[in-house]
């Protein structure tokens, strides 16, 4: 591997306009006073000051200890509360109202130790947040279901989003240690079947690089996502959060971005939206449509 920390190139910079603070802090205290999370919080998004000073935020359900340990996620991991909050759903759908929002992404930890992944909160919440709110688009990014797809995708059949996400992250020579407890192949099953039995709802996925993946490997990824059904491809520049995550193997140049979606668009996505800050719920309502 090459040297353990690379210096930030000048594009990799974050800037924050004071005048935001106070929309910034409304927000923080608005979800965690309702009893909620958000992975804008949880796993330290680059882009967490200019969603929050918008009203923007990414939910996220089931908790926020995650089963699993994925070397590049800042968010907790370990043994979860046995089950998870029953109001969780309703006090999202609330919250969601409150904030007058008209397009909602929805995530949540891994979960294994539930029996179907976590699905039935899934369908739960969709289902209140729709009562709650009208004309609202809905984007759920969704777990691997490890060893239930089937059962959870039957569950999610019965409250369907407007855009159903799953990230496969990276490459598959790089799936077993960036992902230990995930599986390539079957996060593109998952993404299969579920266009597969519900053709006409958008599927999208998150790509990150800068993690070691060779050129070759990233352009059979995107192959791979497009031949199993995603419409919507997301790709951003992985970011160390803390000492204790992988390091930075490489800063991808925006001449190199550019490359990537050129290449992508050239293989027939709906949309392609690549970048340096990009992750899969950034400005989500700008291009899941």
């Amino acid at each position: 591997m090459k040297e353990k920390y690379l210096k930030k190139p000048n594009w990799i910079k974050i800037k924050f306009l004071a005048k935001h603070n106070n929309k910034i802090k409304k927000i923080k205290s608005f979800i965690k006073n309702n009893g909620l999370h958000s992975v804008c919080e949880e796993a330290a998004c680059p882009n967490i000051m200019e969603c929050f000073s918008k009203g923007q935020a990414t939910f996220m359900i089931l908790g926020n200890i995650c089963t699993r340990n994925c070397l590049y996620c800042n968010i907790k991991h370990g043994r979860p509360f046995q089950g998870y909050n029953k109001n969780e759903a309703l006090n999202l759908a609330n919250t969601i109202h409150q904030m007058k929002l008209k397009y909602v992404v929805v995530t949540s930890v891994n979960r294994d130790d539930l029996h179907d992944g976590g699905a039935t909160q899934f369908a739960d919440c969709i289902k209140q947040i729709r009562q709650k709110n009208t004309n609202i688009k809905i984007e759920i990014l969704v777990p691997d279901f490890k060893n239930c797809i089937e059962k959870a995708l039957k569950i999610i059949s019965n409250s369907l989003p407007d855009v159903f996400n799953h990230n496969l992250e990276t490459v598959e020579n790089l799936f077993h240690k960036i992902r230990p407890a995930g599986n390539y192949q079957k996060s593109l099953i998952l993404l299969k079947r579920f266009k597969h039995y519900f053709p006409k709802i958008l599927t999208k996925s998150g790509l990150m690089v800068g993690l070691g993946e060779k050129f070759t490997e990233l352009l059979k990824t995107i192959q791979d996502l497009k031949n199993n059904g995603v419409d919507i491809l997301t790709i951003g520049q992985y970011l160390q959060p803390s000492i204790n995550h992988l390091p930075v193997y490489k800063y991808i140049s925006i001449a190199e971005f550019n490359q990537i979606k050129n290449i992508a668009n050239n293989l027939g996505f709906k949309k392609v939206v690549c970048g340096p800050f990009i992750r899969s719920s950034y400005n989500a309502e700008n291009y899941s449509h």
